[in-house]
């Protein structure tokens, strides 16, 4: 997503931010069968020091490191690796170690060539880190599991993306010395679900202090995309590949067929591709879909779509520290009112959030990084943070 569908309609690339791919070496270790425990949570199998690095990064004085961990897979029993980039800041720590910051990135592809630390620009992603690194601030950004690493990719699972998060900041912690356990997340679309599900994920991360989460445009719940009679727009038909990828992983029996067809199954490959190398095929492709082009086949279908959904879906549980949720008033992929109803069920379960309607943007239009970077900024330095669920307006 990361802007990413609207713009395929718009301009011919499903990924802004996709260009110059110069890939690097990736390292990989053993099979990890169970899921890791304790210390063994965000073991580094791997790190392997970046000397091609973004431009910014490589003004801010900043170092990079390209990295492999341990994490847990959704099903929260069998283990996992992996990969990621760590920053490290330019000068000495503060008193109490770096902080550290967990980014998560919005949907790049769903096969290794779409890990973000195989790219310089880590495919869009960097205008998230560059701040922090600029901050004084230890980043971490995970590709998730499946991405740059073995195994299938399990798209838009809140669960997995929860741990890899979480567990990001475990290897940075174990790459970088003298950082502390103070920690913050920011990630939007994907990310934004992902950031919004680690906050949720209290036991997990025990031994870390997460100061807030910062959800941009999150794909909290999408269920609503498969009511029937739901008109989707063009952004949503490009979206529903990606979904097919997603409950693939959880069935693996699941046809393209069952939901999508035309340009949209004869194009997959260029719809869904992480470069803009396919960029005119593309954007052709788009100008081809018809409404039938995603829709389930069957009742049966659209109901294995929203059960997989349903399981995904924001929120869960309570979360751990305040959150920030953002979402554009013209966003044409995620609904702010999926996203407004989201809160609301979040607001009951008790948690502190301030959300944001922000005018006139459309699914994660950089403004909305800004703002995060900001509210996320004031909760290291322990600003209260306005919460739109209490009558009071601000949590102290």
């Amino acid at each position: 997503m990361v802007r990413t569908l609207i713009s395929v309609a718009a301009a011919a690339c499903v990924l802004a931010g996709c260009a110059q791919p110069q890939a690097i070496t990736r390292v990989t270790g053993m099979d990890v069968p169970a899921a890791p425990v304790g210390a063994e949570r965000g073991a580094v199998v791997s790190a392997t020091p970046i000397g091609h690095t973004d431009f910014a990064v490589r003004l801010l004085g900043a170092g990079a490191t390209h990295v492999v961990y341990r994490s847990t897979s959704s099903d929260g029993n069998s283990g996992t690796e992996v990969s990621g980039t760590v920053f490290t800041p330019k000068g000495e720590p503060p008193a109490g170690g770096w902080p550290i910051v967990s980014v998560g990135h919005g949907t790049t592809g769903v096969t290794d060539e779409c890990a973000p630390s195989l790219y310089p620009n880590l495919l869009g992603t960097m205008e998230m880190v560059s701040p922090f690194l600029e901050r004084g601030m230890v980043v971490a950004v995970t590709d998730y599991e499946g991405l740059g690493t073995p195994g299938t990719h399990p798209y838009l699972d809140s669960d997995a993306a929860a741990y890899n998060v979480v567990d990001a900041v475990r290897a940075a912690r174990n790459v970088v010395p003298n950082t502390g356990t103070r920690w913050g997340a920011i990630g939007n679309s994907q990310g934004g679900q992902a950031v919004w599900a680690a906050a949720e994920h209290v036991e997990y991360g025990d031994g870390l202090d997460l100061v807030g989460s910062a959800a941009l445009s999150p794909t909290a719940d999408l269920t609503p995309m498969f009511d029937v009679g739901a008109a989707r727009t063009l952004p949503q038909m490009l979206l529903t590949p990606f979904l097919v990828e997603g409950l693939r992983a959880r069935h693996p029996d699941v046809a393209d067929s069952q939901y999508i067809r035309g340009a949209l199954e004869a194009d997959k490959r260029a719809l869904t591709a992480c470069t803009d190398l396919l960029g005119v095929q593309k954007a052709e492709a788009a100008a081809r879909l018809a409404p039938g082009d995603a829709s389930p086949d069957t009742e049966a279908s659209r109901t294995s779509m929203l059960d997989w959904l349903s399981s995904v879906a924001l929120p869960k549980s309570r979360a751990a520290a305040p959150l920030l949720v953002a979402v554009g008033s013209e966003d044409q992929l995620i609904d702010p009112k999926w996203t407004q109803d989201a809160v609301a069920r979040a607001c009951s379960l008790g948690d502190v959030v301030e959300f944001r309607i922000l005018v006139g943007q459309g699914h994660s239009d950089y403004g909305a990084t800004g703002d995060g970077v900001r509210w996320l900024a004031d909760r290291f330095a322990g600003v209260p943070t306005t919460d739109t669920c209490s009558p009071r307006g601000t949590d102290g």
